[in-house]
């Protein structure tokens, strides 16, 4: 692989960074005397929190405007009547999502936080009843989903034995689907719920959610089955509604660019909510936000929850964060959705993946000697089970902060204004987006990598 090639396929698939804020050397705060202040960095770390889209400025400005000009009143009269007023400030932003999950615009809502929301989904689908108790997940699930796990079996008066941790096998790096369904079949008549992330976020493995949907779900009508979507939302294409899910949850300052902490969303299948009554509907976490709107502020003690996902919203959404959401959507509807993406991110994460598995450095998956010198691709190299993201061990291990590989490696990117996201003791994960990611700069990104790597080797 060469820059001529990268450059080649740059003029066949276009970048949309025009969109984005672009952070700088200057703005990084990194001094490099062979770089001008103002020259572009390579930000690999939209796996960790997307740039800034450049619209998004004025939506939140616009916000702000509304606040200042009429204070409360902004919430039933905006004073920019092209924009929504803030009751019904999300309202817009769930035909935006939809698509982006593969969902009915009924199963969607824009609400919350990442873990909050999938606690509050947690306690509504999981119902332990008599041998059905135990919950199916990963054994590196991401701590906060962990601590929702064994918090939800508590609460029912259950201990860890309730949870089964599906693991990795020794010499492997990332789980098999076969090996999940293994462990589907041992605890098919003890399981009450299954929930996986639809990407690693270590690994970056893209699980194949489908299949284990409905090989969950072909045991028993009872086994409820969920998704942690952090790290696949906005990054590959989902058919949640199609794929037959029961919920998911998912955060939005990754791949969908909303801005740090930025506001979350849920799935939940239209079966759940299209029996809503008053006298008869499913009970859950519950707040006013989620009940009848035409009823909302005449305080009745009366539950109406609304036919649709948007009846698990408890409170009034904020309205920077949401509008922070939208603008970041309207870029994804511009450029062609998640889909277009796709065909992108496919190539683009190949084209690292070809230029790390031609470096003298590399030492495949399947070699377990871990003395060698140089790094493995803890990813599946096959491209339908990743997403836009490489993680990359290095080895061999050093205790030695000043002395470990992967610190070095990652300390020389930085003051190259190369952005990504290190993951100690060992691990670096380099995630070219599609978006405002292209072929030439992530060539040069594995250029800056091979050059610390040739400078460091002598000294192991």
């Amino acid at each position: 692989m060469s820059l001529a090639k990268a450059k080649e396929l740059d003029s066949k698939y276009p970048t949309y960074k025009q969109e984005f804020a672009m952070p700088t050397f200057a703005s990084l705060g990194i001094t490099n005397p062979d770089f001008d202040p103002y020259t572009e960095s390579i930000y690999l770390c939209g796996n960790s929190l997307g740039l800034m889209p450049k619209c998004t400025r004025k939506a939140i400005t616009d916000e702000l405007d509304a606040w200042a000009a009429r204070g409360v009143e902004s919430h039933f009269n905006h004073p920019d009547k092209s924009l929504t007023s803030w009751v019904d400030i999300d309202i817009p932003v769930v035909p935006l999502m939809a698509p982006v999950v593969g969902a009915k615009d009924n199963e969607v809502a824009v609400m919350g936080s990442l873990t909050a929301n999938l606690n509050a989904l947690l306690i509504h689908f999981y119902k332990p009843k008599g041998t059905r108790t135990k919950v199916l997940f990963e054994k590196q699930a991401f701590p906060s989903d962990y601590y929702a796990f064994i918090n939800l079996v508590k609460l029912h008066g259950f201990d860890e034995s309730h949870l089964i941790q599906v693991e990795v096998k020794p010499g492997e790096t990332y789980l098999k689907t076969e090996d999940i369904k293994q462990v589907i079949d041992k605890y098919q008549d003890e399981l009450a719920l299954v929930c996986f992330p639809g990407i690693q976020y270590y690994t970056g493995q893209f699980f194949d959610m489908e299949e284990i949907t409905n090989y969950a779900k072909s045991k028993s009508e009872d086994i409820r089955v969920g998704w942690d979507l952090a790290h696949a939302v906005g990054n590959v294409p989902l058919k949640l509604h199609d794929w037959n899910v029961d919920f998911a949850a998912w955060c939005s300052y990754k791949y969908l660019n909303s801005g740090p902490g930025g506001m979350a969303g849920i799935f939940v299948h239209e079966r759940y909510t299209q029996g809503n009554s008053k006298t008869d509907f499913n009970p859950r976490l519950a707040g006013w936000w989620g009940n009848n709107p035409e009823d909302r502020f005449l305080m009745l003690e009366e539950y109406d929850p609304i036919n649709s996902a948007l009846s698990y919203r408890q409170s009034n959404p904020s309205v920077i964060d949401t509008v922070a959401v939208r603008s970041s959507l309207e870029v994804f509807k511009k450029v062609g959705g998640v889909e277009k993406l796709r065909e992108k991110s496919l190539e683009l994460t190949q084209f690292l993946q070809d230029l790390l598995t031609e470096s003298k450095f590399y030492t495949p998956q399947s070699d377990q000697d871990s003395s060698k010198f140089g790094f493995k691709i803890l990813t599946p190299l096959n491209p339908e089970e990743r997403g836009c993201q490489l993680s990359i061990c290095f080895q061999p291990h050093i205790d030695d902060k000043a002395k470990n590989v992967m610190e070095r490696v990652h300390a020389y990117l930085h003051d190259h204004a190369i952005i990504c996201d290190e993951r100690r003791p060992d691990v670096i994960r380099l995630a070219p987006l599609p978006l405002y990611n292209n072929f030439e700069e992530t060539y040069l990104a594995t250029r800056r990598l091979f050059e610390i790597l040739e400078k460091i080797s002598s000294d192991y």
